[in-house]
């Protein structure tokens, strides 16, 4: 056993079953055994590859809708451009890139939110070769207060969510207790939901089934929201989830690029769960900007990807022509990350970039 799954197991025989939401916060934040804390899970040596690690188009692309929103903004000077839960600094690496070329007046106050140590070293070497002087923040509460242009690929579906399970008529909290045999088991807690916050098929929802409900992740929009709200700006962001709130389990454990039990081995897989695209947008929309959702395929296509694949492919091989139009089938394509993966762009009324939404 390890010594992660040994604290959460010393924790439970101590306070009694834990929540889905705080058993994931140990598992991927505790200070010293967290997955975050201490592993590199980006690419094809860890546990999952993220859209910027696939190809480099996806960065340049984002670069591009972040230069589109800055200018439909009024061009505002001494912006701040932000990634948060920036990984290994690949998206950050590849947007500089272009803005270098296109406009370098966006990177003249560049930050990037992580709060992992580790991870801060990691980026800081990808990202030491760059032109422009970058500062790391724990929070985006700590960023200057200036018009804001912020990303994030793959931020939400990390911050711990909670599950409810339907027993009987009642809908109870998802918690983690310890079974006869002394393994971690799922339970049903004590702890219930407002019907209010429940959607509408959950009435007719089986014995069993599974809601999930992440307060944490509307803060988070809210306080990116709050500040585009006061000083300006706009935000795009990627995960993969879904468009509307349903029923449904979607905690998930990744390790080695394979799914394993998420009760299997805490704190050495990632533990991550589909977002609710709606509950984001209803968060920004709090705050008074407006938000748009739509496929990550959709968006990318819409700002170019396939002819941005062609211009690189003009003077390839055809070993990478092919590997480009790999990259552009994995990116985009619907049986790949295209209809999986969603995206929200939120900004004040009457200045958003081109944006394919659908809803």
């Amino acid at each position: 056993m390890t010594r992660l799954k040994q604290r959460i197991v010393s924790l439970i025989d101590a306070t009694g079953p834990i929540s889905v939401s705080e058993y994931m916060a140990i598992c991927l934040f505790d200070p010293e055994h967290g997955y975050y804390t201490t592993r590199n899970p980006f690419g094809v040596a860890g546990d999952f590859t993220t859209a910027p690690e696939v190809s480099q188009m996806f960065g340049e692309l984002v670069a591009v809708w972040l230069l589109s929103a800055w200018q439909a903004a009024g061009c505002p000077a001494a912006p701040v451009l932000a990634e948060i839960g920036p990984g290994r600094g690949t998206l950050m690496k590849d947007v500089l890139r272009v803005l270098a070329r296109l406009d370098p007046a966006l990177t003249a106050n560049v930050a990037l939110i992580e709060t992992s140590p580790r991870l801060r070293q990691v980026q800081k070497t990808t990202l030491g070769q760059s032109a422009v002087e970058i500062s790391w923040h724990e929070s985006v509460a700590t960023l200057p207060q200036a018009p804001l242009f912020i990303v994030g690929n793959e931020l939400f579906d990390a911050i711990p969510t909670r599950q409810f399970v339907k027993v009987g008529a009642d809908w109870r909290e998802r918690s983690i207790g310890i079974s006869d045999d002394g393994a971690l088991a799922f339970v049903a807690g004590s702890a219930a939901i407002e019907s209010a916050l429940l959607p509408a098929e959950a009435a007719t929802a089986p014995e069993g089934a599974i809601f999930e409900l992440a307060p944490a992740r509307t803060a988070t929009m809210e306080l990116v929201a709050e500040r585009i709200a006061a000083h300006g700006g706009a935000g795009l962001f990627f995960d993969y989830g879904h468009l509307r709130p349903g029923i449904g389990d979607t905690l998930q454990a990744l390790r080695k690029h394979q799914f394993e039990d998420v009760l299997a081995s805490p704190g050495e897989a990632d533990l991550t769960s589909h977002v609710d695209f709606a509950a984001l947008a209803t968060a920004a929309r709090v705050h008074g900007l407006e938000a748009q959702l739509a496929t990550q395929g959709d968006f990318l296509l819409a700002m170019g990807l396939i002819e941005r694949a062609g211009r690189l492919g003009a003077t390839a091989e055809d070993q990478g022509r092919e590997k480009l139009q790999s990259e552009v089938e994995r990116l985009a394509g619907p049986d790949a990350m295209g209809d999986l993966f969603k995206v929200i762009a939120i900004a004040r009324p009457g200045t958003k970039p081109p944006f394919p939404a659908v809803s």
